[in-house]
């Protein structure tokens, strides 16, 4: 196996808890604030948008909406699109998985969560007066 390849595949390897951090889960209605780069920004309506984007509006018969998706989905430009909605949906798997219910949710080393708010910074605060002021 090529080093590059290893290197590609190593994130899989490494359990998700060690990949833990903050992660704002929101939508495009629940903008961030106070963010930075430590901080991942994940948008639930991420892939409805991305398929909106791609797909566009298709027919109301289904026939036709099928033809409309296979001319999408077979143009050369797919490949380039599909790896984004790939990774869309696995964040939105994600949150289901940590039992994220509504947005926004601060998540905190994939165990603790603050909901209704998308400012990180007050996320942060209350997650601190909630721990006692640890």
């Amino acid at each position: 196996m090529k080093i590059s390849t290893l290197l590609t595949l190593f994130p899989l390897l490494i359990p998700a808890s060690v990949l833990a951090g903050t992660l704002l889960y929101t939508d495009s209605h629940h903008p961030p604030t106070n963010s930075d780069a430590s901080v991942t920004v994940i948008y639930l309506d991420g892939p409805e948008r991305l398929q909106a984007q791609l797909f566009g509006e298709l027919s109301p018969n289904p026939d036709e909406a099928a033809q409309q998706a296979q001319t999408v989905i077979q143009s050369p430009q797919w490949q380039a699109h599909q790896q984004p909605m790939v990774m869309a949906w696995r964040a939105v798997v994600r949150a289901r998985e940590l039992g994220v219910k509504k947005v926004p949710a601060v998540v905190f080393d994939d165990k603790d969560v603050v909901y209704g708010t998308a400012d990180v910074a007050q996320a942060i605060a209350l997650r601190a007066q909630a721990q006692g002021g640890q």
